[in-house]
């Protein structure tokens, strides 16, 4: 770890940042201004996504971001009123070209991979297997971190249903490539394309005859082939996925929590907290992201009262009792889940819902102004 610099994050001191949590709970957005906030005080910082919906960019200011890294331009801070010290990049992953960089880092030789490239099977799988995604976000942090001189790397990672989705991720993918049963029971399936399905050897004639039928004996063949021009990759895999698993527990990494106050997100904070402790991963943080505003602080209580001496009608009077209940209501529900955590043993930082979206930097830098001001405080 290294020491903040003013105006960084408070849990921002390790090199990799990994800000994980349920879909549709802005982590893409704290990514981003977890390395704006670093870049602005001195730092060369990249934020990473593998989120195709657009919202890093839009967050940031910038028109369009594809797979290769790009910088955010100065002008887009003096539009804001910063002025960065440092630098702030930021790159979306392209799953299915991330997945091609992969097998050409494994492949012995050409041919294999471009026969891996042409495989149909190997197609659909580098964007349909369950965990291909978040095996490519780590696998990329893993090769930013290796490869690039970035002084703090953020990584948005995909939303996931259930933390072990996302920590068992490699080892899934890992484990299917790597299936010596699979590879056994398929191998057969390439001799099928030369002498027909009806001529397998004895022992796999009606189990093949079987599989093809529900399959398909082309998909068959092409899954068989797919497996088999993996040969001599999977300790490559391995290797690569131990390396990784490695770095996510060193001291250069960090995760970062997100939630909302809601009842299914905080369950799922609570699991994928659990699990990471568990995995022995630091958590440098827990956002609770979106809590209502404490209305009677803000002084609704005051304006009702005033309502009522001011003699307007009581029609109006009524209403705006009834929107200040419900204020109280959503604020009341916010804090149980507030302490709900804290029963846990975590101590969220509270981020207030904002009237409007996040698209520009300097709605970015004011999102995490509170998380800011408690770290230069420290």
């Amino acid at each position: 770890m290294r020491p903040l610099l003013p105006g960084e994050l408070p849990f921002a001191s390790r090199r990799l940042q990994v800000c994980v949590g349920a879909g549709g709970v802005g982590k893409t957005t704290l990514a981003a201004a977890i390395a704006l906030r670093a870049a602005v005080a001195g730092r060369k910082a990249l934020v990473c996504t593998i989120d195709p919906a657009r919202r890093l960019a839009d967050s940031l200011g910038l028109p369009e971001l594809g797979h290769d890294r790009r910088r955010v331009p100065v002008e887009r801070f003096a539009a804001a009123g910063l002025e960065p010290r440092g630098e702030l990049w930021a790159m979306m992953l392209d799953l299915k070209r991330s997945w091609d960089e992969l097998i050409a880092r494994h492949a012995p030789s050409v041919e294999q991979r471009d026969r891996i490239y042409a495989n149909r099977f190997y197609r659909q799988l580098s964007s349909a297997l369950a965990g291909s995604q978040e095996y490519i976000a780590v696998e990329k942090l893993y090769e930013l971190s290796q490869t690039t001189d970035y002084d703090l790397i953020v990584l948005d990672t995909p939303p996931t249903a259930h933390a072990l989705d996302f920590l068992d991720a490699p080892n899934r993918v890992v484990d299917f490539l790597d299936n010596d049963a699979a590879r056994w029971l398929l191998t057969p399936a390439l001799a099928a394309g030369k002498i027909g399905l009806g001529l397998f050897g004895r022992g796999g004639g009606r189990l093949f005859r079987g599989i093809s039928e529900l399959t398909g004996a082309e998909t068959l063949r092409e899954l068989a082939d797919f497996m088999l021009s993996l040969s001599g990759m999977y300790e490559g895999f391995k290797e690569r996925a131990g390396k990784v698993k490695k770095l996510l527990a060193s001291p250069e990494a960090g995760f970062v929590l997100v939630t909302t106050p809601k009842p299914l997100t905080v369950g799922e904070a609570l699991q994928f907290h659990g699990a990471l402790e568990k995995s022995g991963l630091a958590v440098g943080a827990v956002i609770a992201n979106r809590v209502h505003a404490d209305i009677r602080a803000a002084g609704g209580d005051e304006l009702a009262r005033a309502g009522r001496s001011d003699g307007l009608p009581e029609d109006l009077v009524r209403r705006i009792d009834r929107a200040l209940s419900d204020a109280r209501a959503l604020r009341h529900g916010d804090e149980e889940q507030l302490a709900r955590l804290r029963r846990a043993g975590i101590e969220p930082f509270a981020l207030m819902r904002r009237d409007r979206d996040v698209h520009d930097l300097g709605a970015l830098w004011s999102l995490t102004e509170p998380l800011a001001a408690k770290g230069d405080a420290a």
